[in-house]
């Protein structure tokens, strides 16, 4: 029996695993998007299918999240809308790349070592950033403009944009920002979150509320265009699409509510970790097909989908722990008390 296309176990499997990258996506404003196209390839789906099937996904999945966002008034629509021309033009970059390595018989290869390299660099980060605040507690500058962004405003290169915030910034920033990020997502199939929201704040200068908003309001801009225009080539599964966004619509919305309640540092390292494994499971996978062991592809998988599962898990404990703690305390503010 088969419902869109898919077995019902490969149907529950997208949908669980789609539900998993909603949290990421709505709790964090990135990095869940990218986990898409691994565990696709992982599944032996050819890097284009792969790749168009991700963007479909995230155009999808960042809608239902910066809706959340929106209504707490976290998203700068006129930062988003000027990124958009850099963001096309980078998309249609990374997907020329894309279809000739197809053409040669090596996208499958070099996206996957991609892969391996850049969930690994992230995950570092994010690790590394995690430890820095467990010894810097004191320093509580979520709402303040980084120094880089505070000398990069300080220089006048016109044309000069007033954001919403009042704040100015530099057509050739937002534009750049835009077209690297766009060539990531048409490259890997991402939503580029991992490296459009840090550009926002620490290139562009604006909160950090708002570059996670923005951020989600530009993933939902480049995959609609990432899946236009691999849909046009007709590289994308629908089943495959439908089984994600059937998770990730009620995982995007819980993981949006949950940054109410829980404070983004407890968590970031545990999703620092979830990357390097993440990495290690796209090596396995890369393993497996260059010694033909498809035991190796297996446990490519689980490793894929268990520390997924892992940080799902981790979020949901401490959204039920501060819950409890408001409904113990009810004059205790949700996240980010003293």
């Amino acid at each position: 029996m088969a419902l869109l296309g898919l077995s019902i176990e490969l149907l529950a499997l997208f949908i669980g695993f789609g539900f998993m990258v909603g949290v990421f996506f709505g709790f964090f404003g990135m990095g869940g998007s990218f986990l898409v196209t691994p565990a696709l390839l992982i599944l032996d789906y050819p890097a284009p299918v792969a790749i168009g099937s991700s963007m479909a996904f995230v155009f999808g999945t960042a809608v239902i999240a910066t809706l959340k966002h929106h209504d707490v008034g976290e998203v700068d629509y006129k930062l988003g809308a000027l990124m958009f021309v850099g963001i096309v033009l980078g998309i249609e970059g990374g997907k020329a790349v894309v279809f000739f390595l197809e053409a040669l018989g090596r996208a499958e290869l070099v996206v996957g070592v991609a892969y391996i390299l850049l969930l690994a660099a992230i995950g570092v980060l994010f690790v590394r950033s995690a430890l820095n605040q467990s010894t810097d507690d004191d320093d509580d500058t979520g709402d303040e403009i980084p120094e880089i962004a505070q000398t990069i405003k300080s220089y006048n290169i016109p044309p000069m944009v007033t954001l919403t915030d009042g704040s100015k910034a530099s057509m050739w920033t937002i534009s750049g920002v835009g077209g690297g990020v766009g060539l990531v997502s048409g490259f890997l199939g991402v939503g580029g979150g991992f490296i459009r929201m840090p550009a926002i704040y620490y290139l562009i200068g604006v909160s950090l509320t708002a570059a996670v908003g923005t951020s989600l309001f530009g993933a939902l801009m480049s995959g609609a265009v990432g899946a236009f225009t691999y849909g046009l080539s007709g590289v994308i599964d629908i089943g495959v699409v439908t089984a994600l966004l059937m998770g990730s619509a009620l995982g995007a919305r819980i993981g949006s509510a949950a940054t109410a309640y829980v404070d983004e540092d407890d968590v970031t390292i545990y999703f620092g970790i979830m990357l390097l494994l993440a990495s290690t499971a796209v090596a396995f996978g890369e393993l497996a097909t260059w010694l033909e062991m498809p035991i190796l592809d297996t446990v490519s998988f689980v490793l894929l989908v268990g520390s997924s599962l892992f940080v799902t898990v981790v979020i949901f404990y401490y959204g039920v722990q501060a819950v409890r703690t408001t409904d113990s305390h009810p004059g205790t503010a949700a996240k980010g008390n003293d």
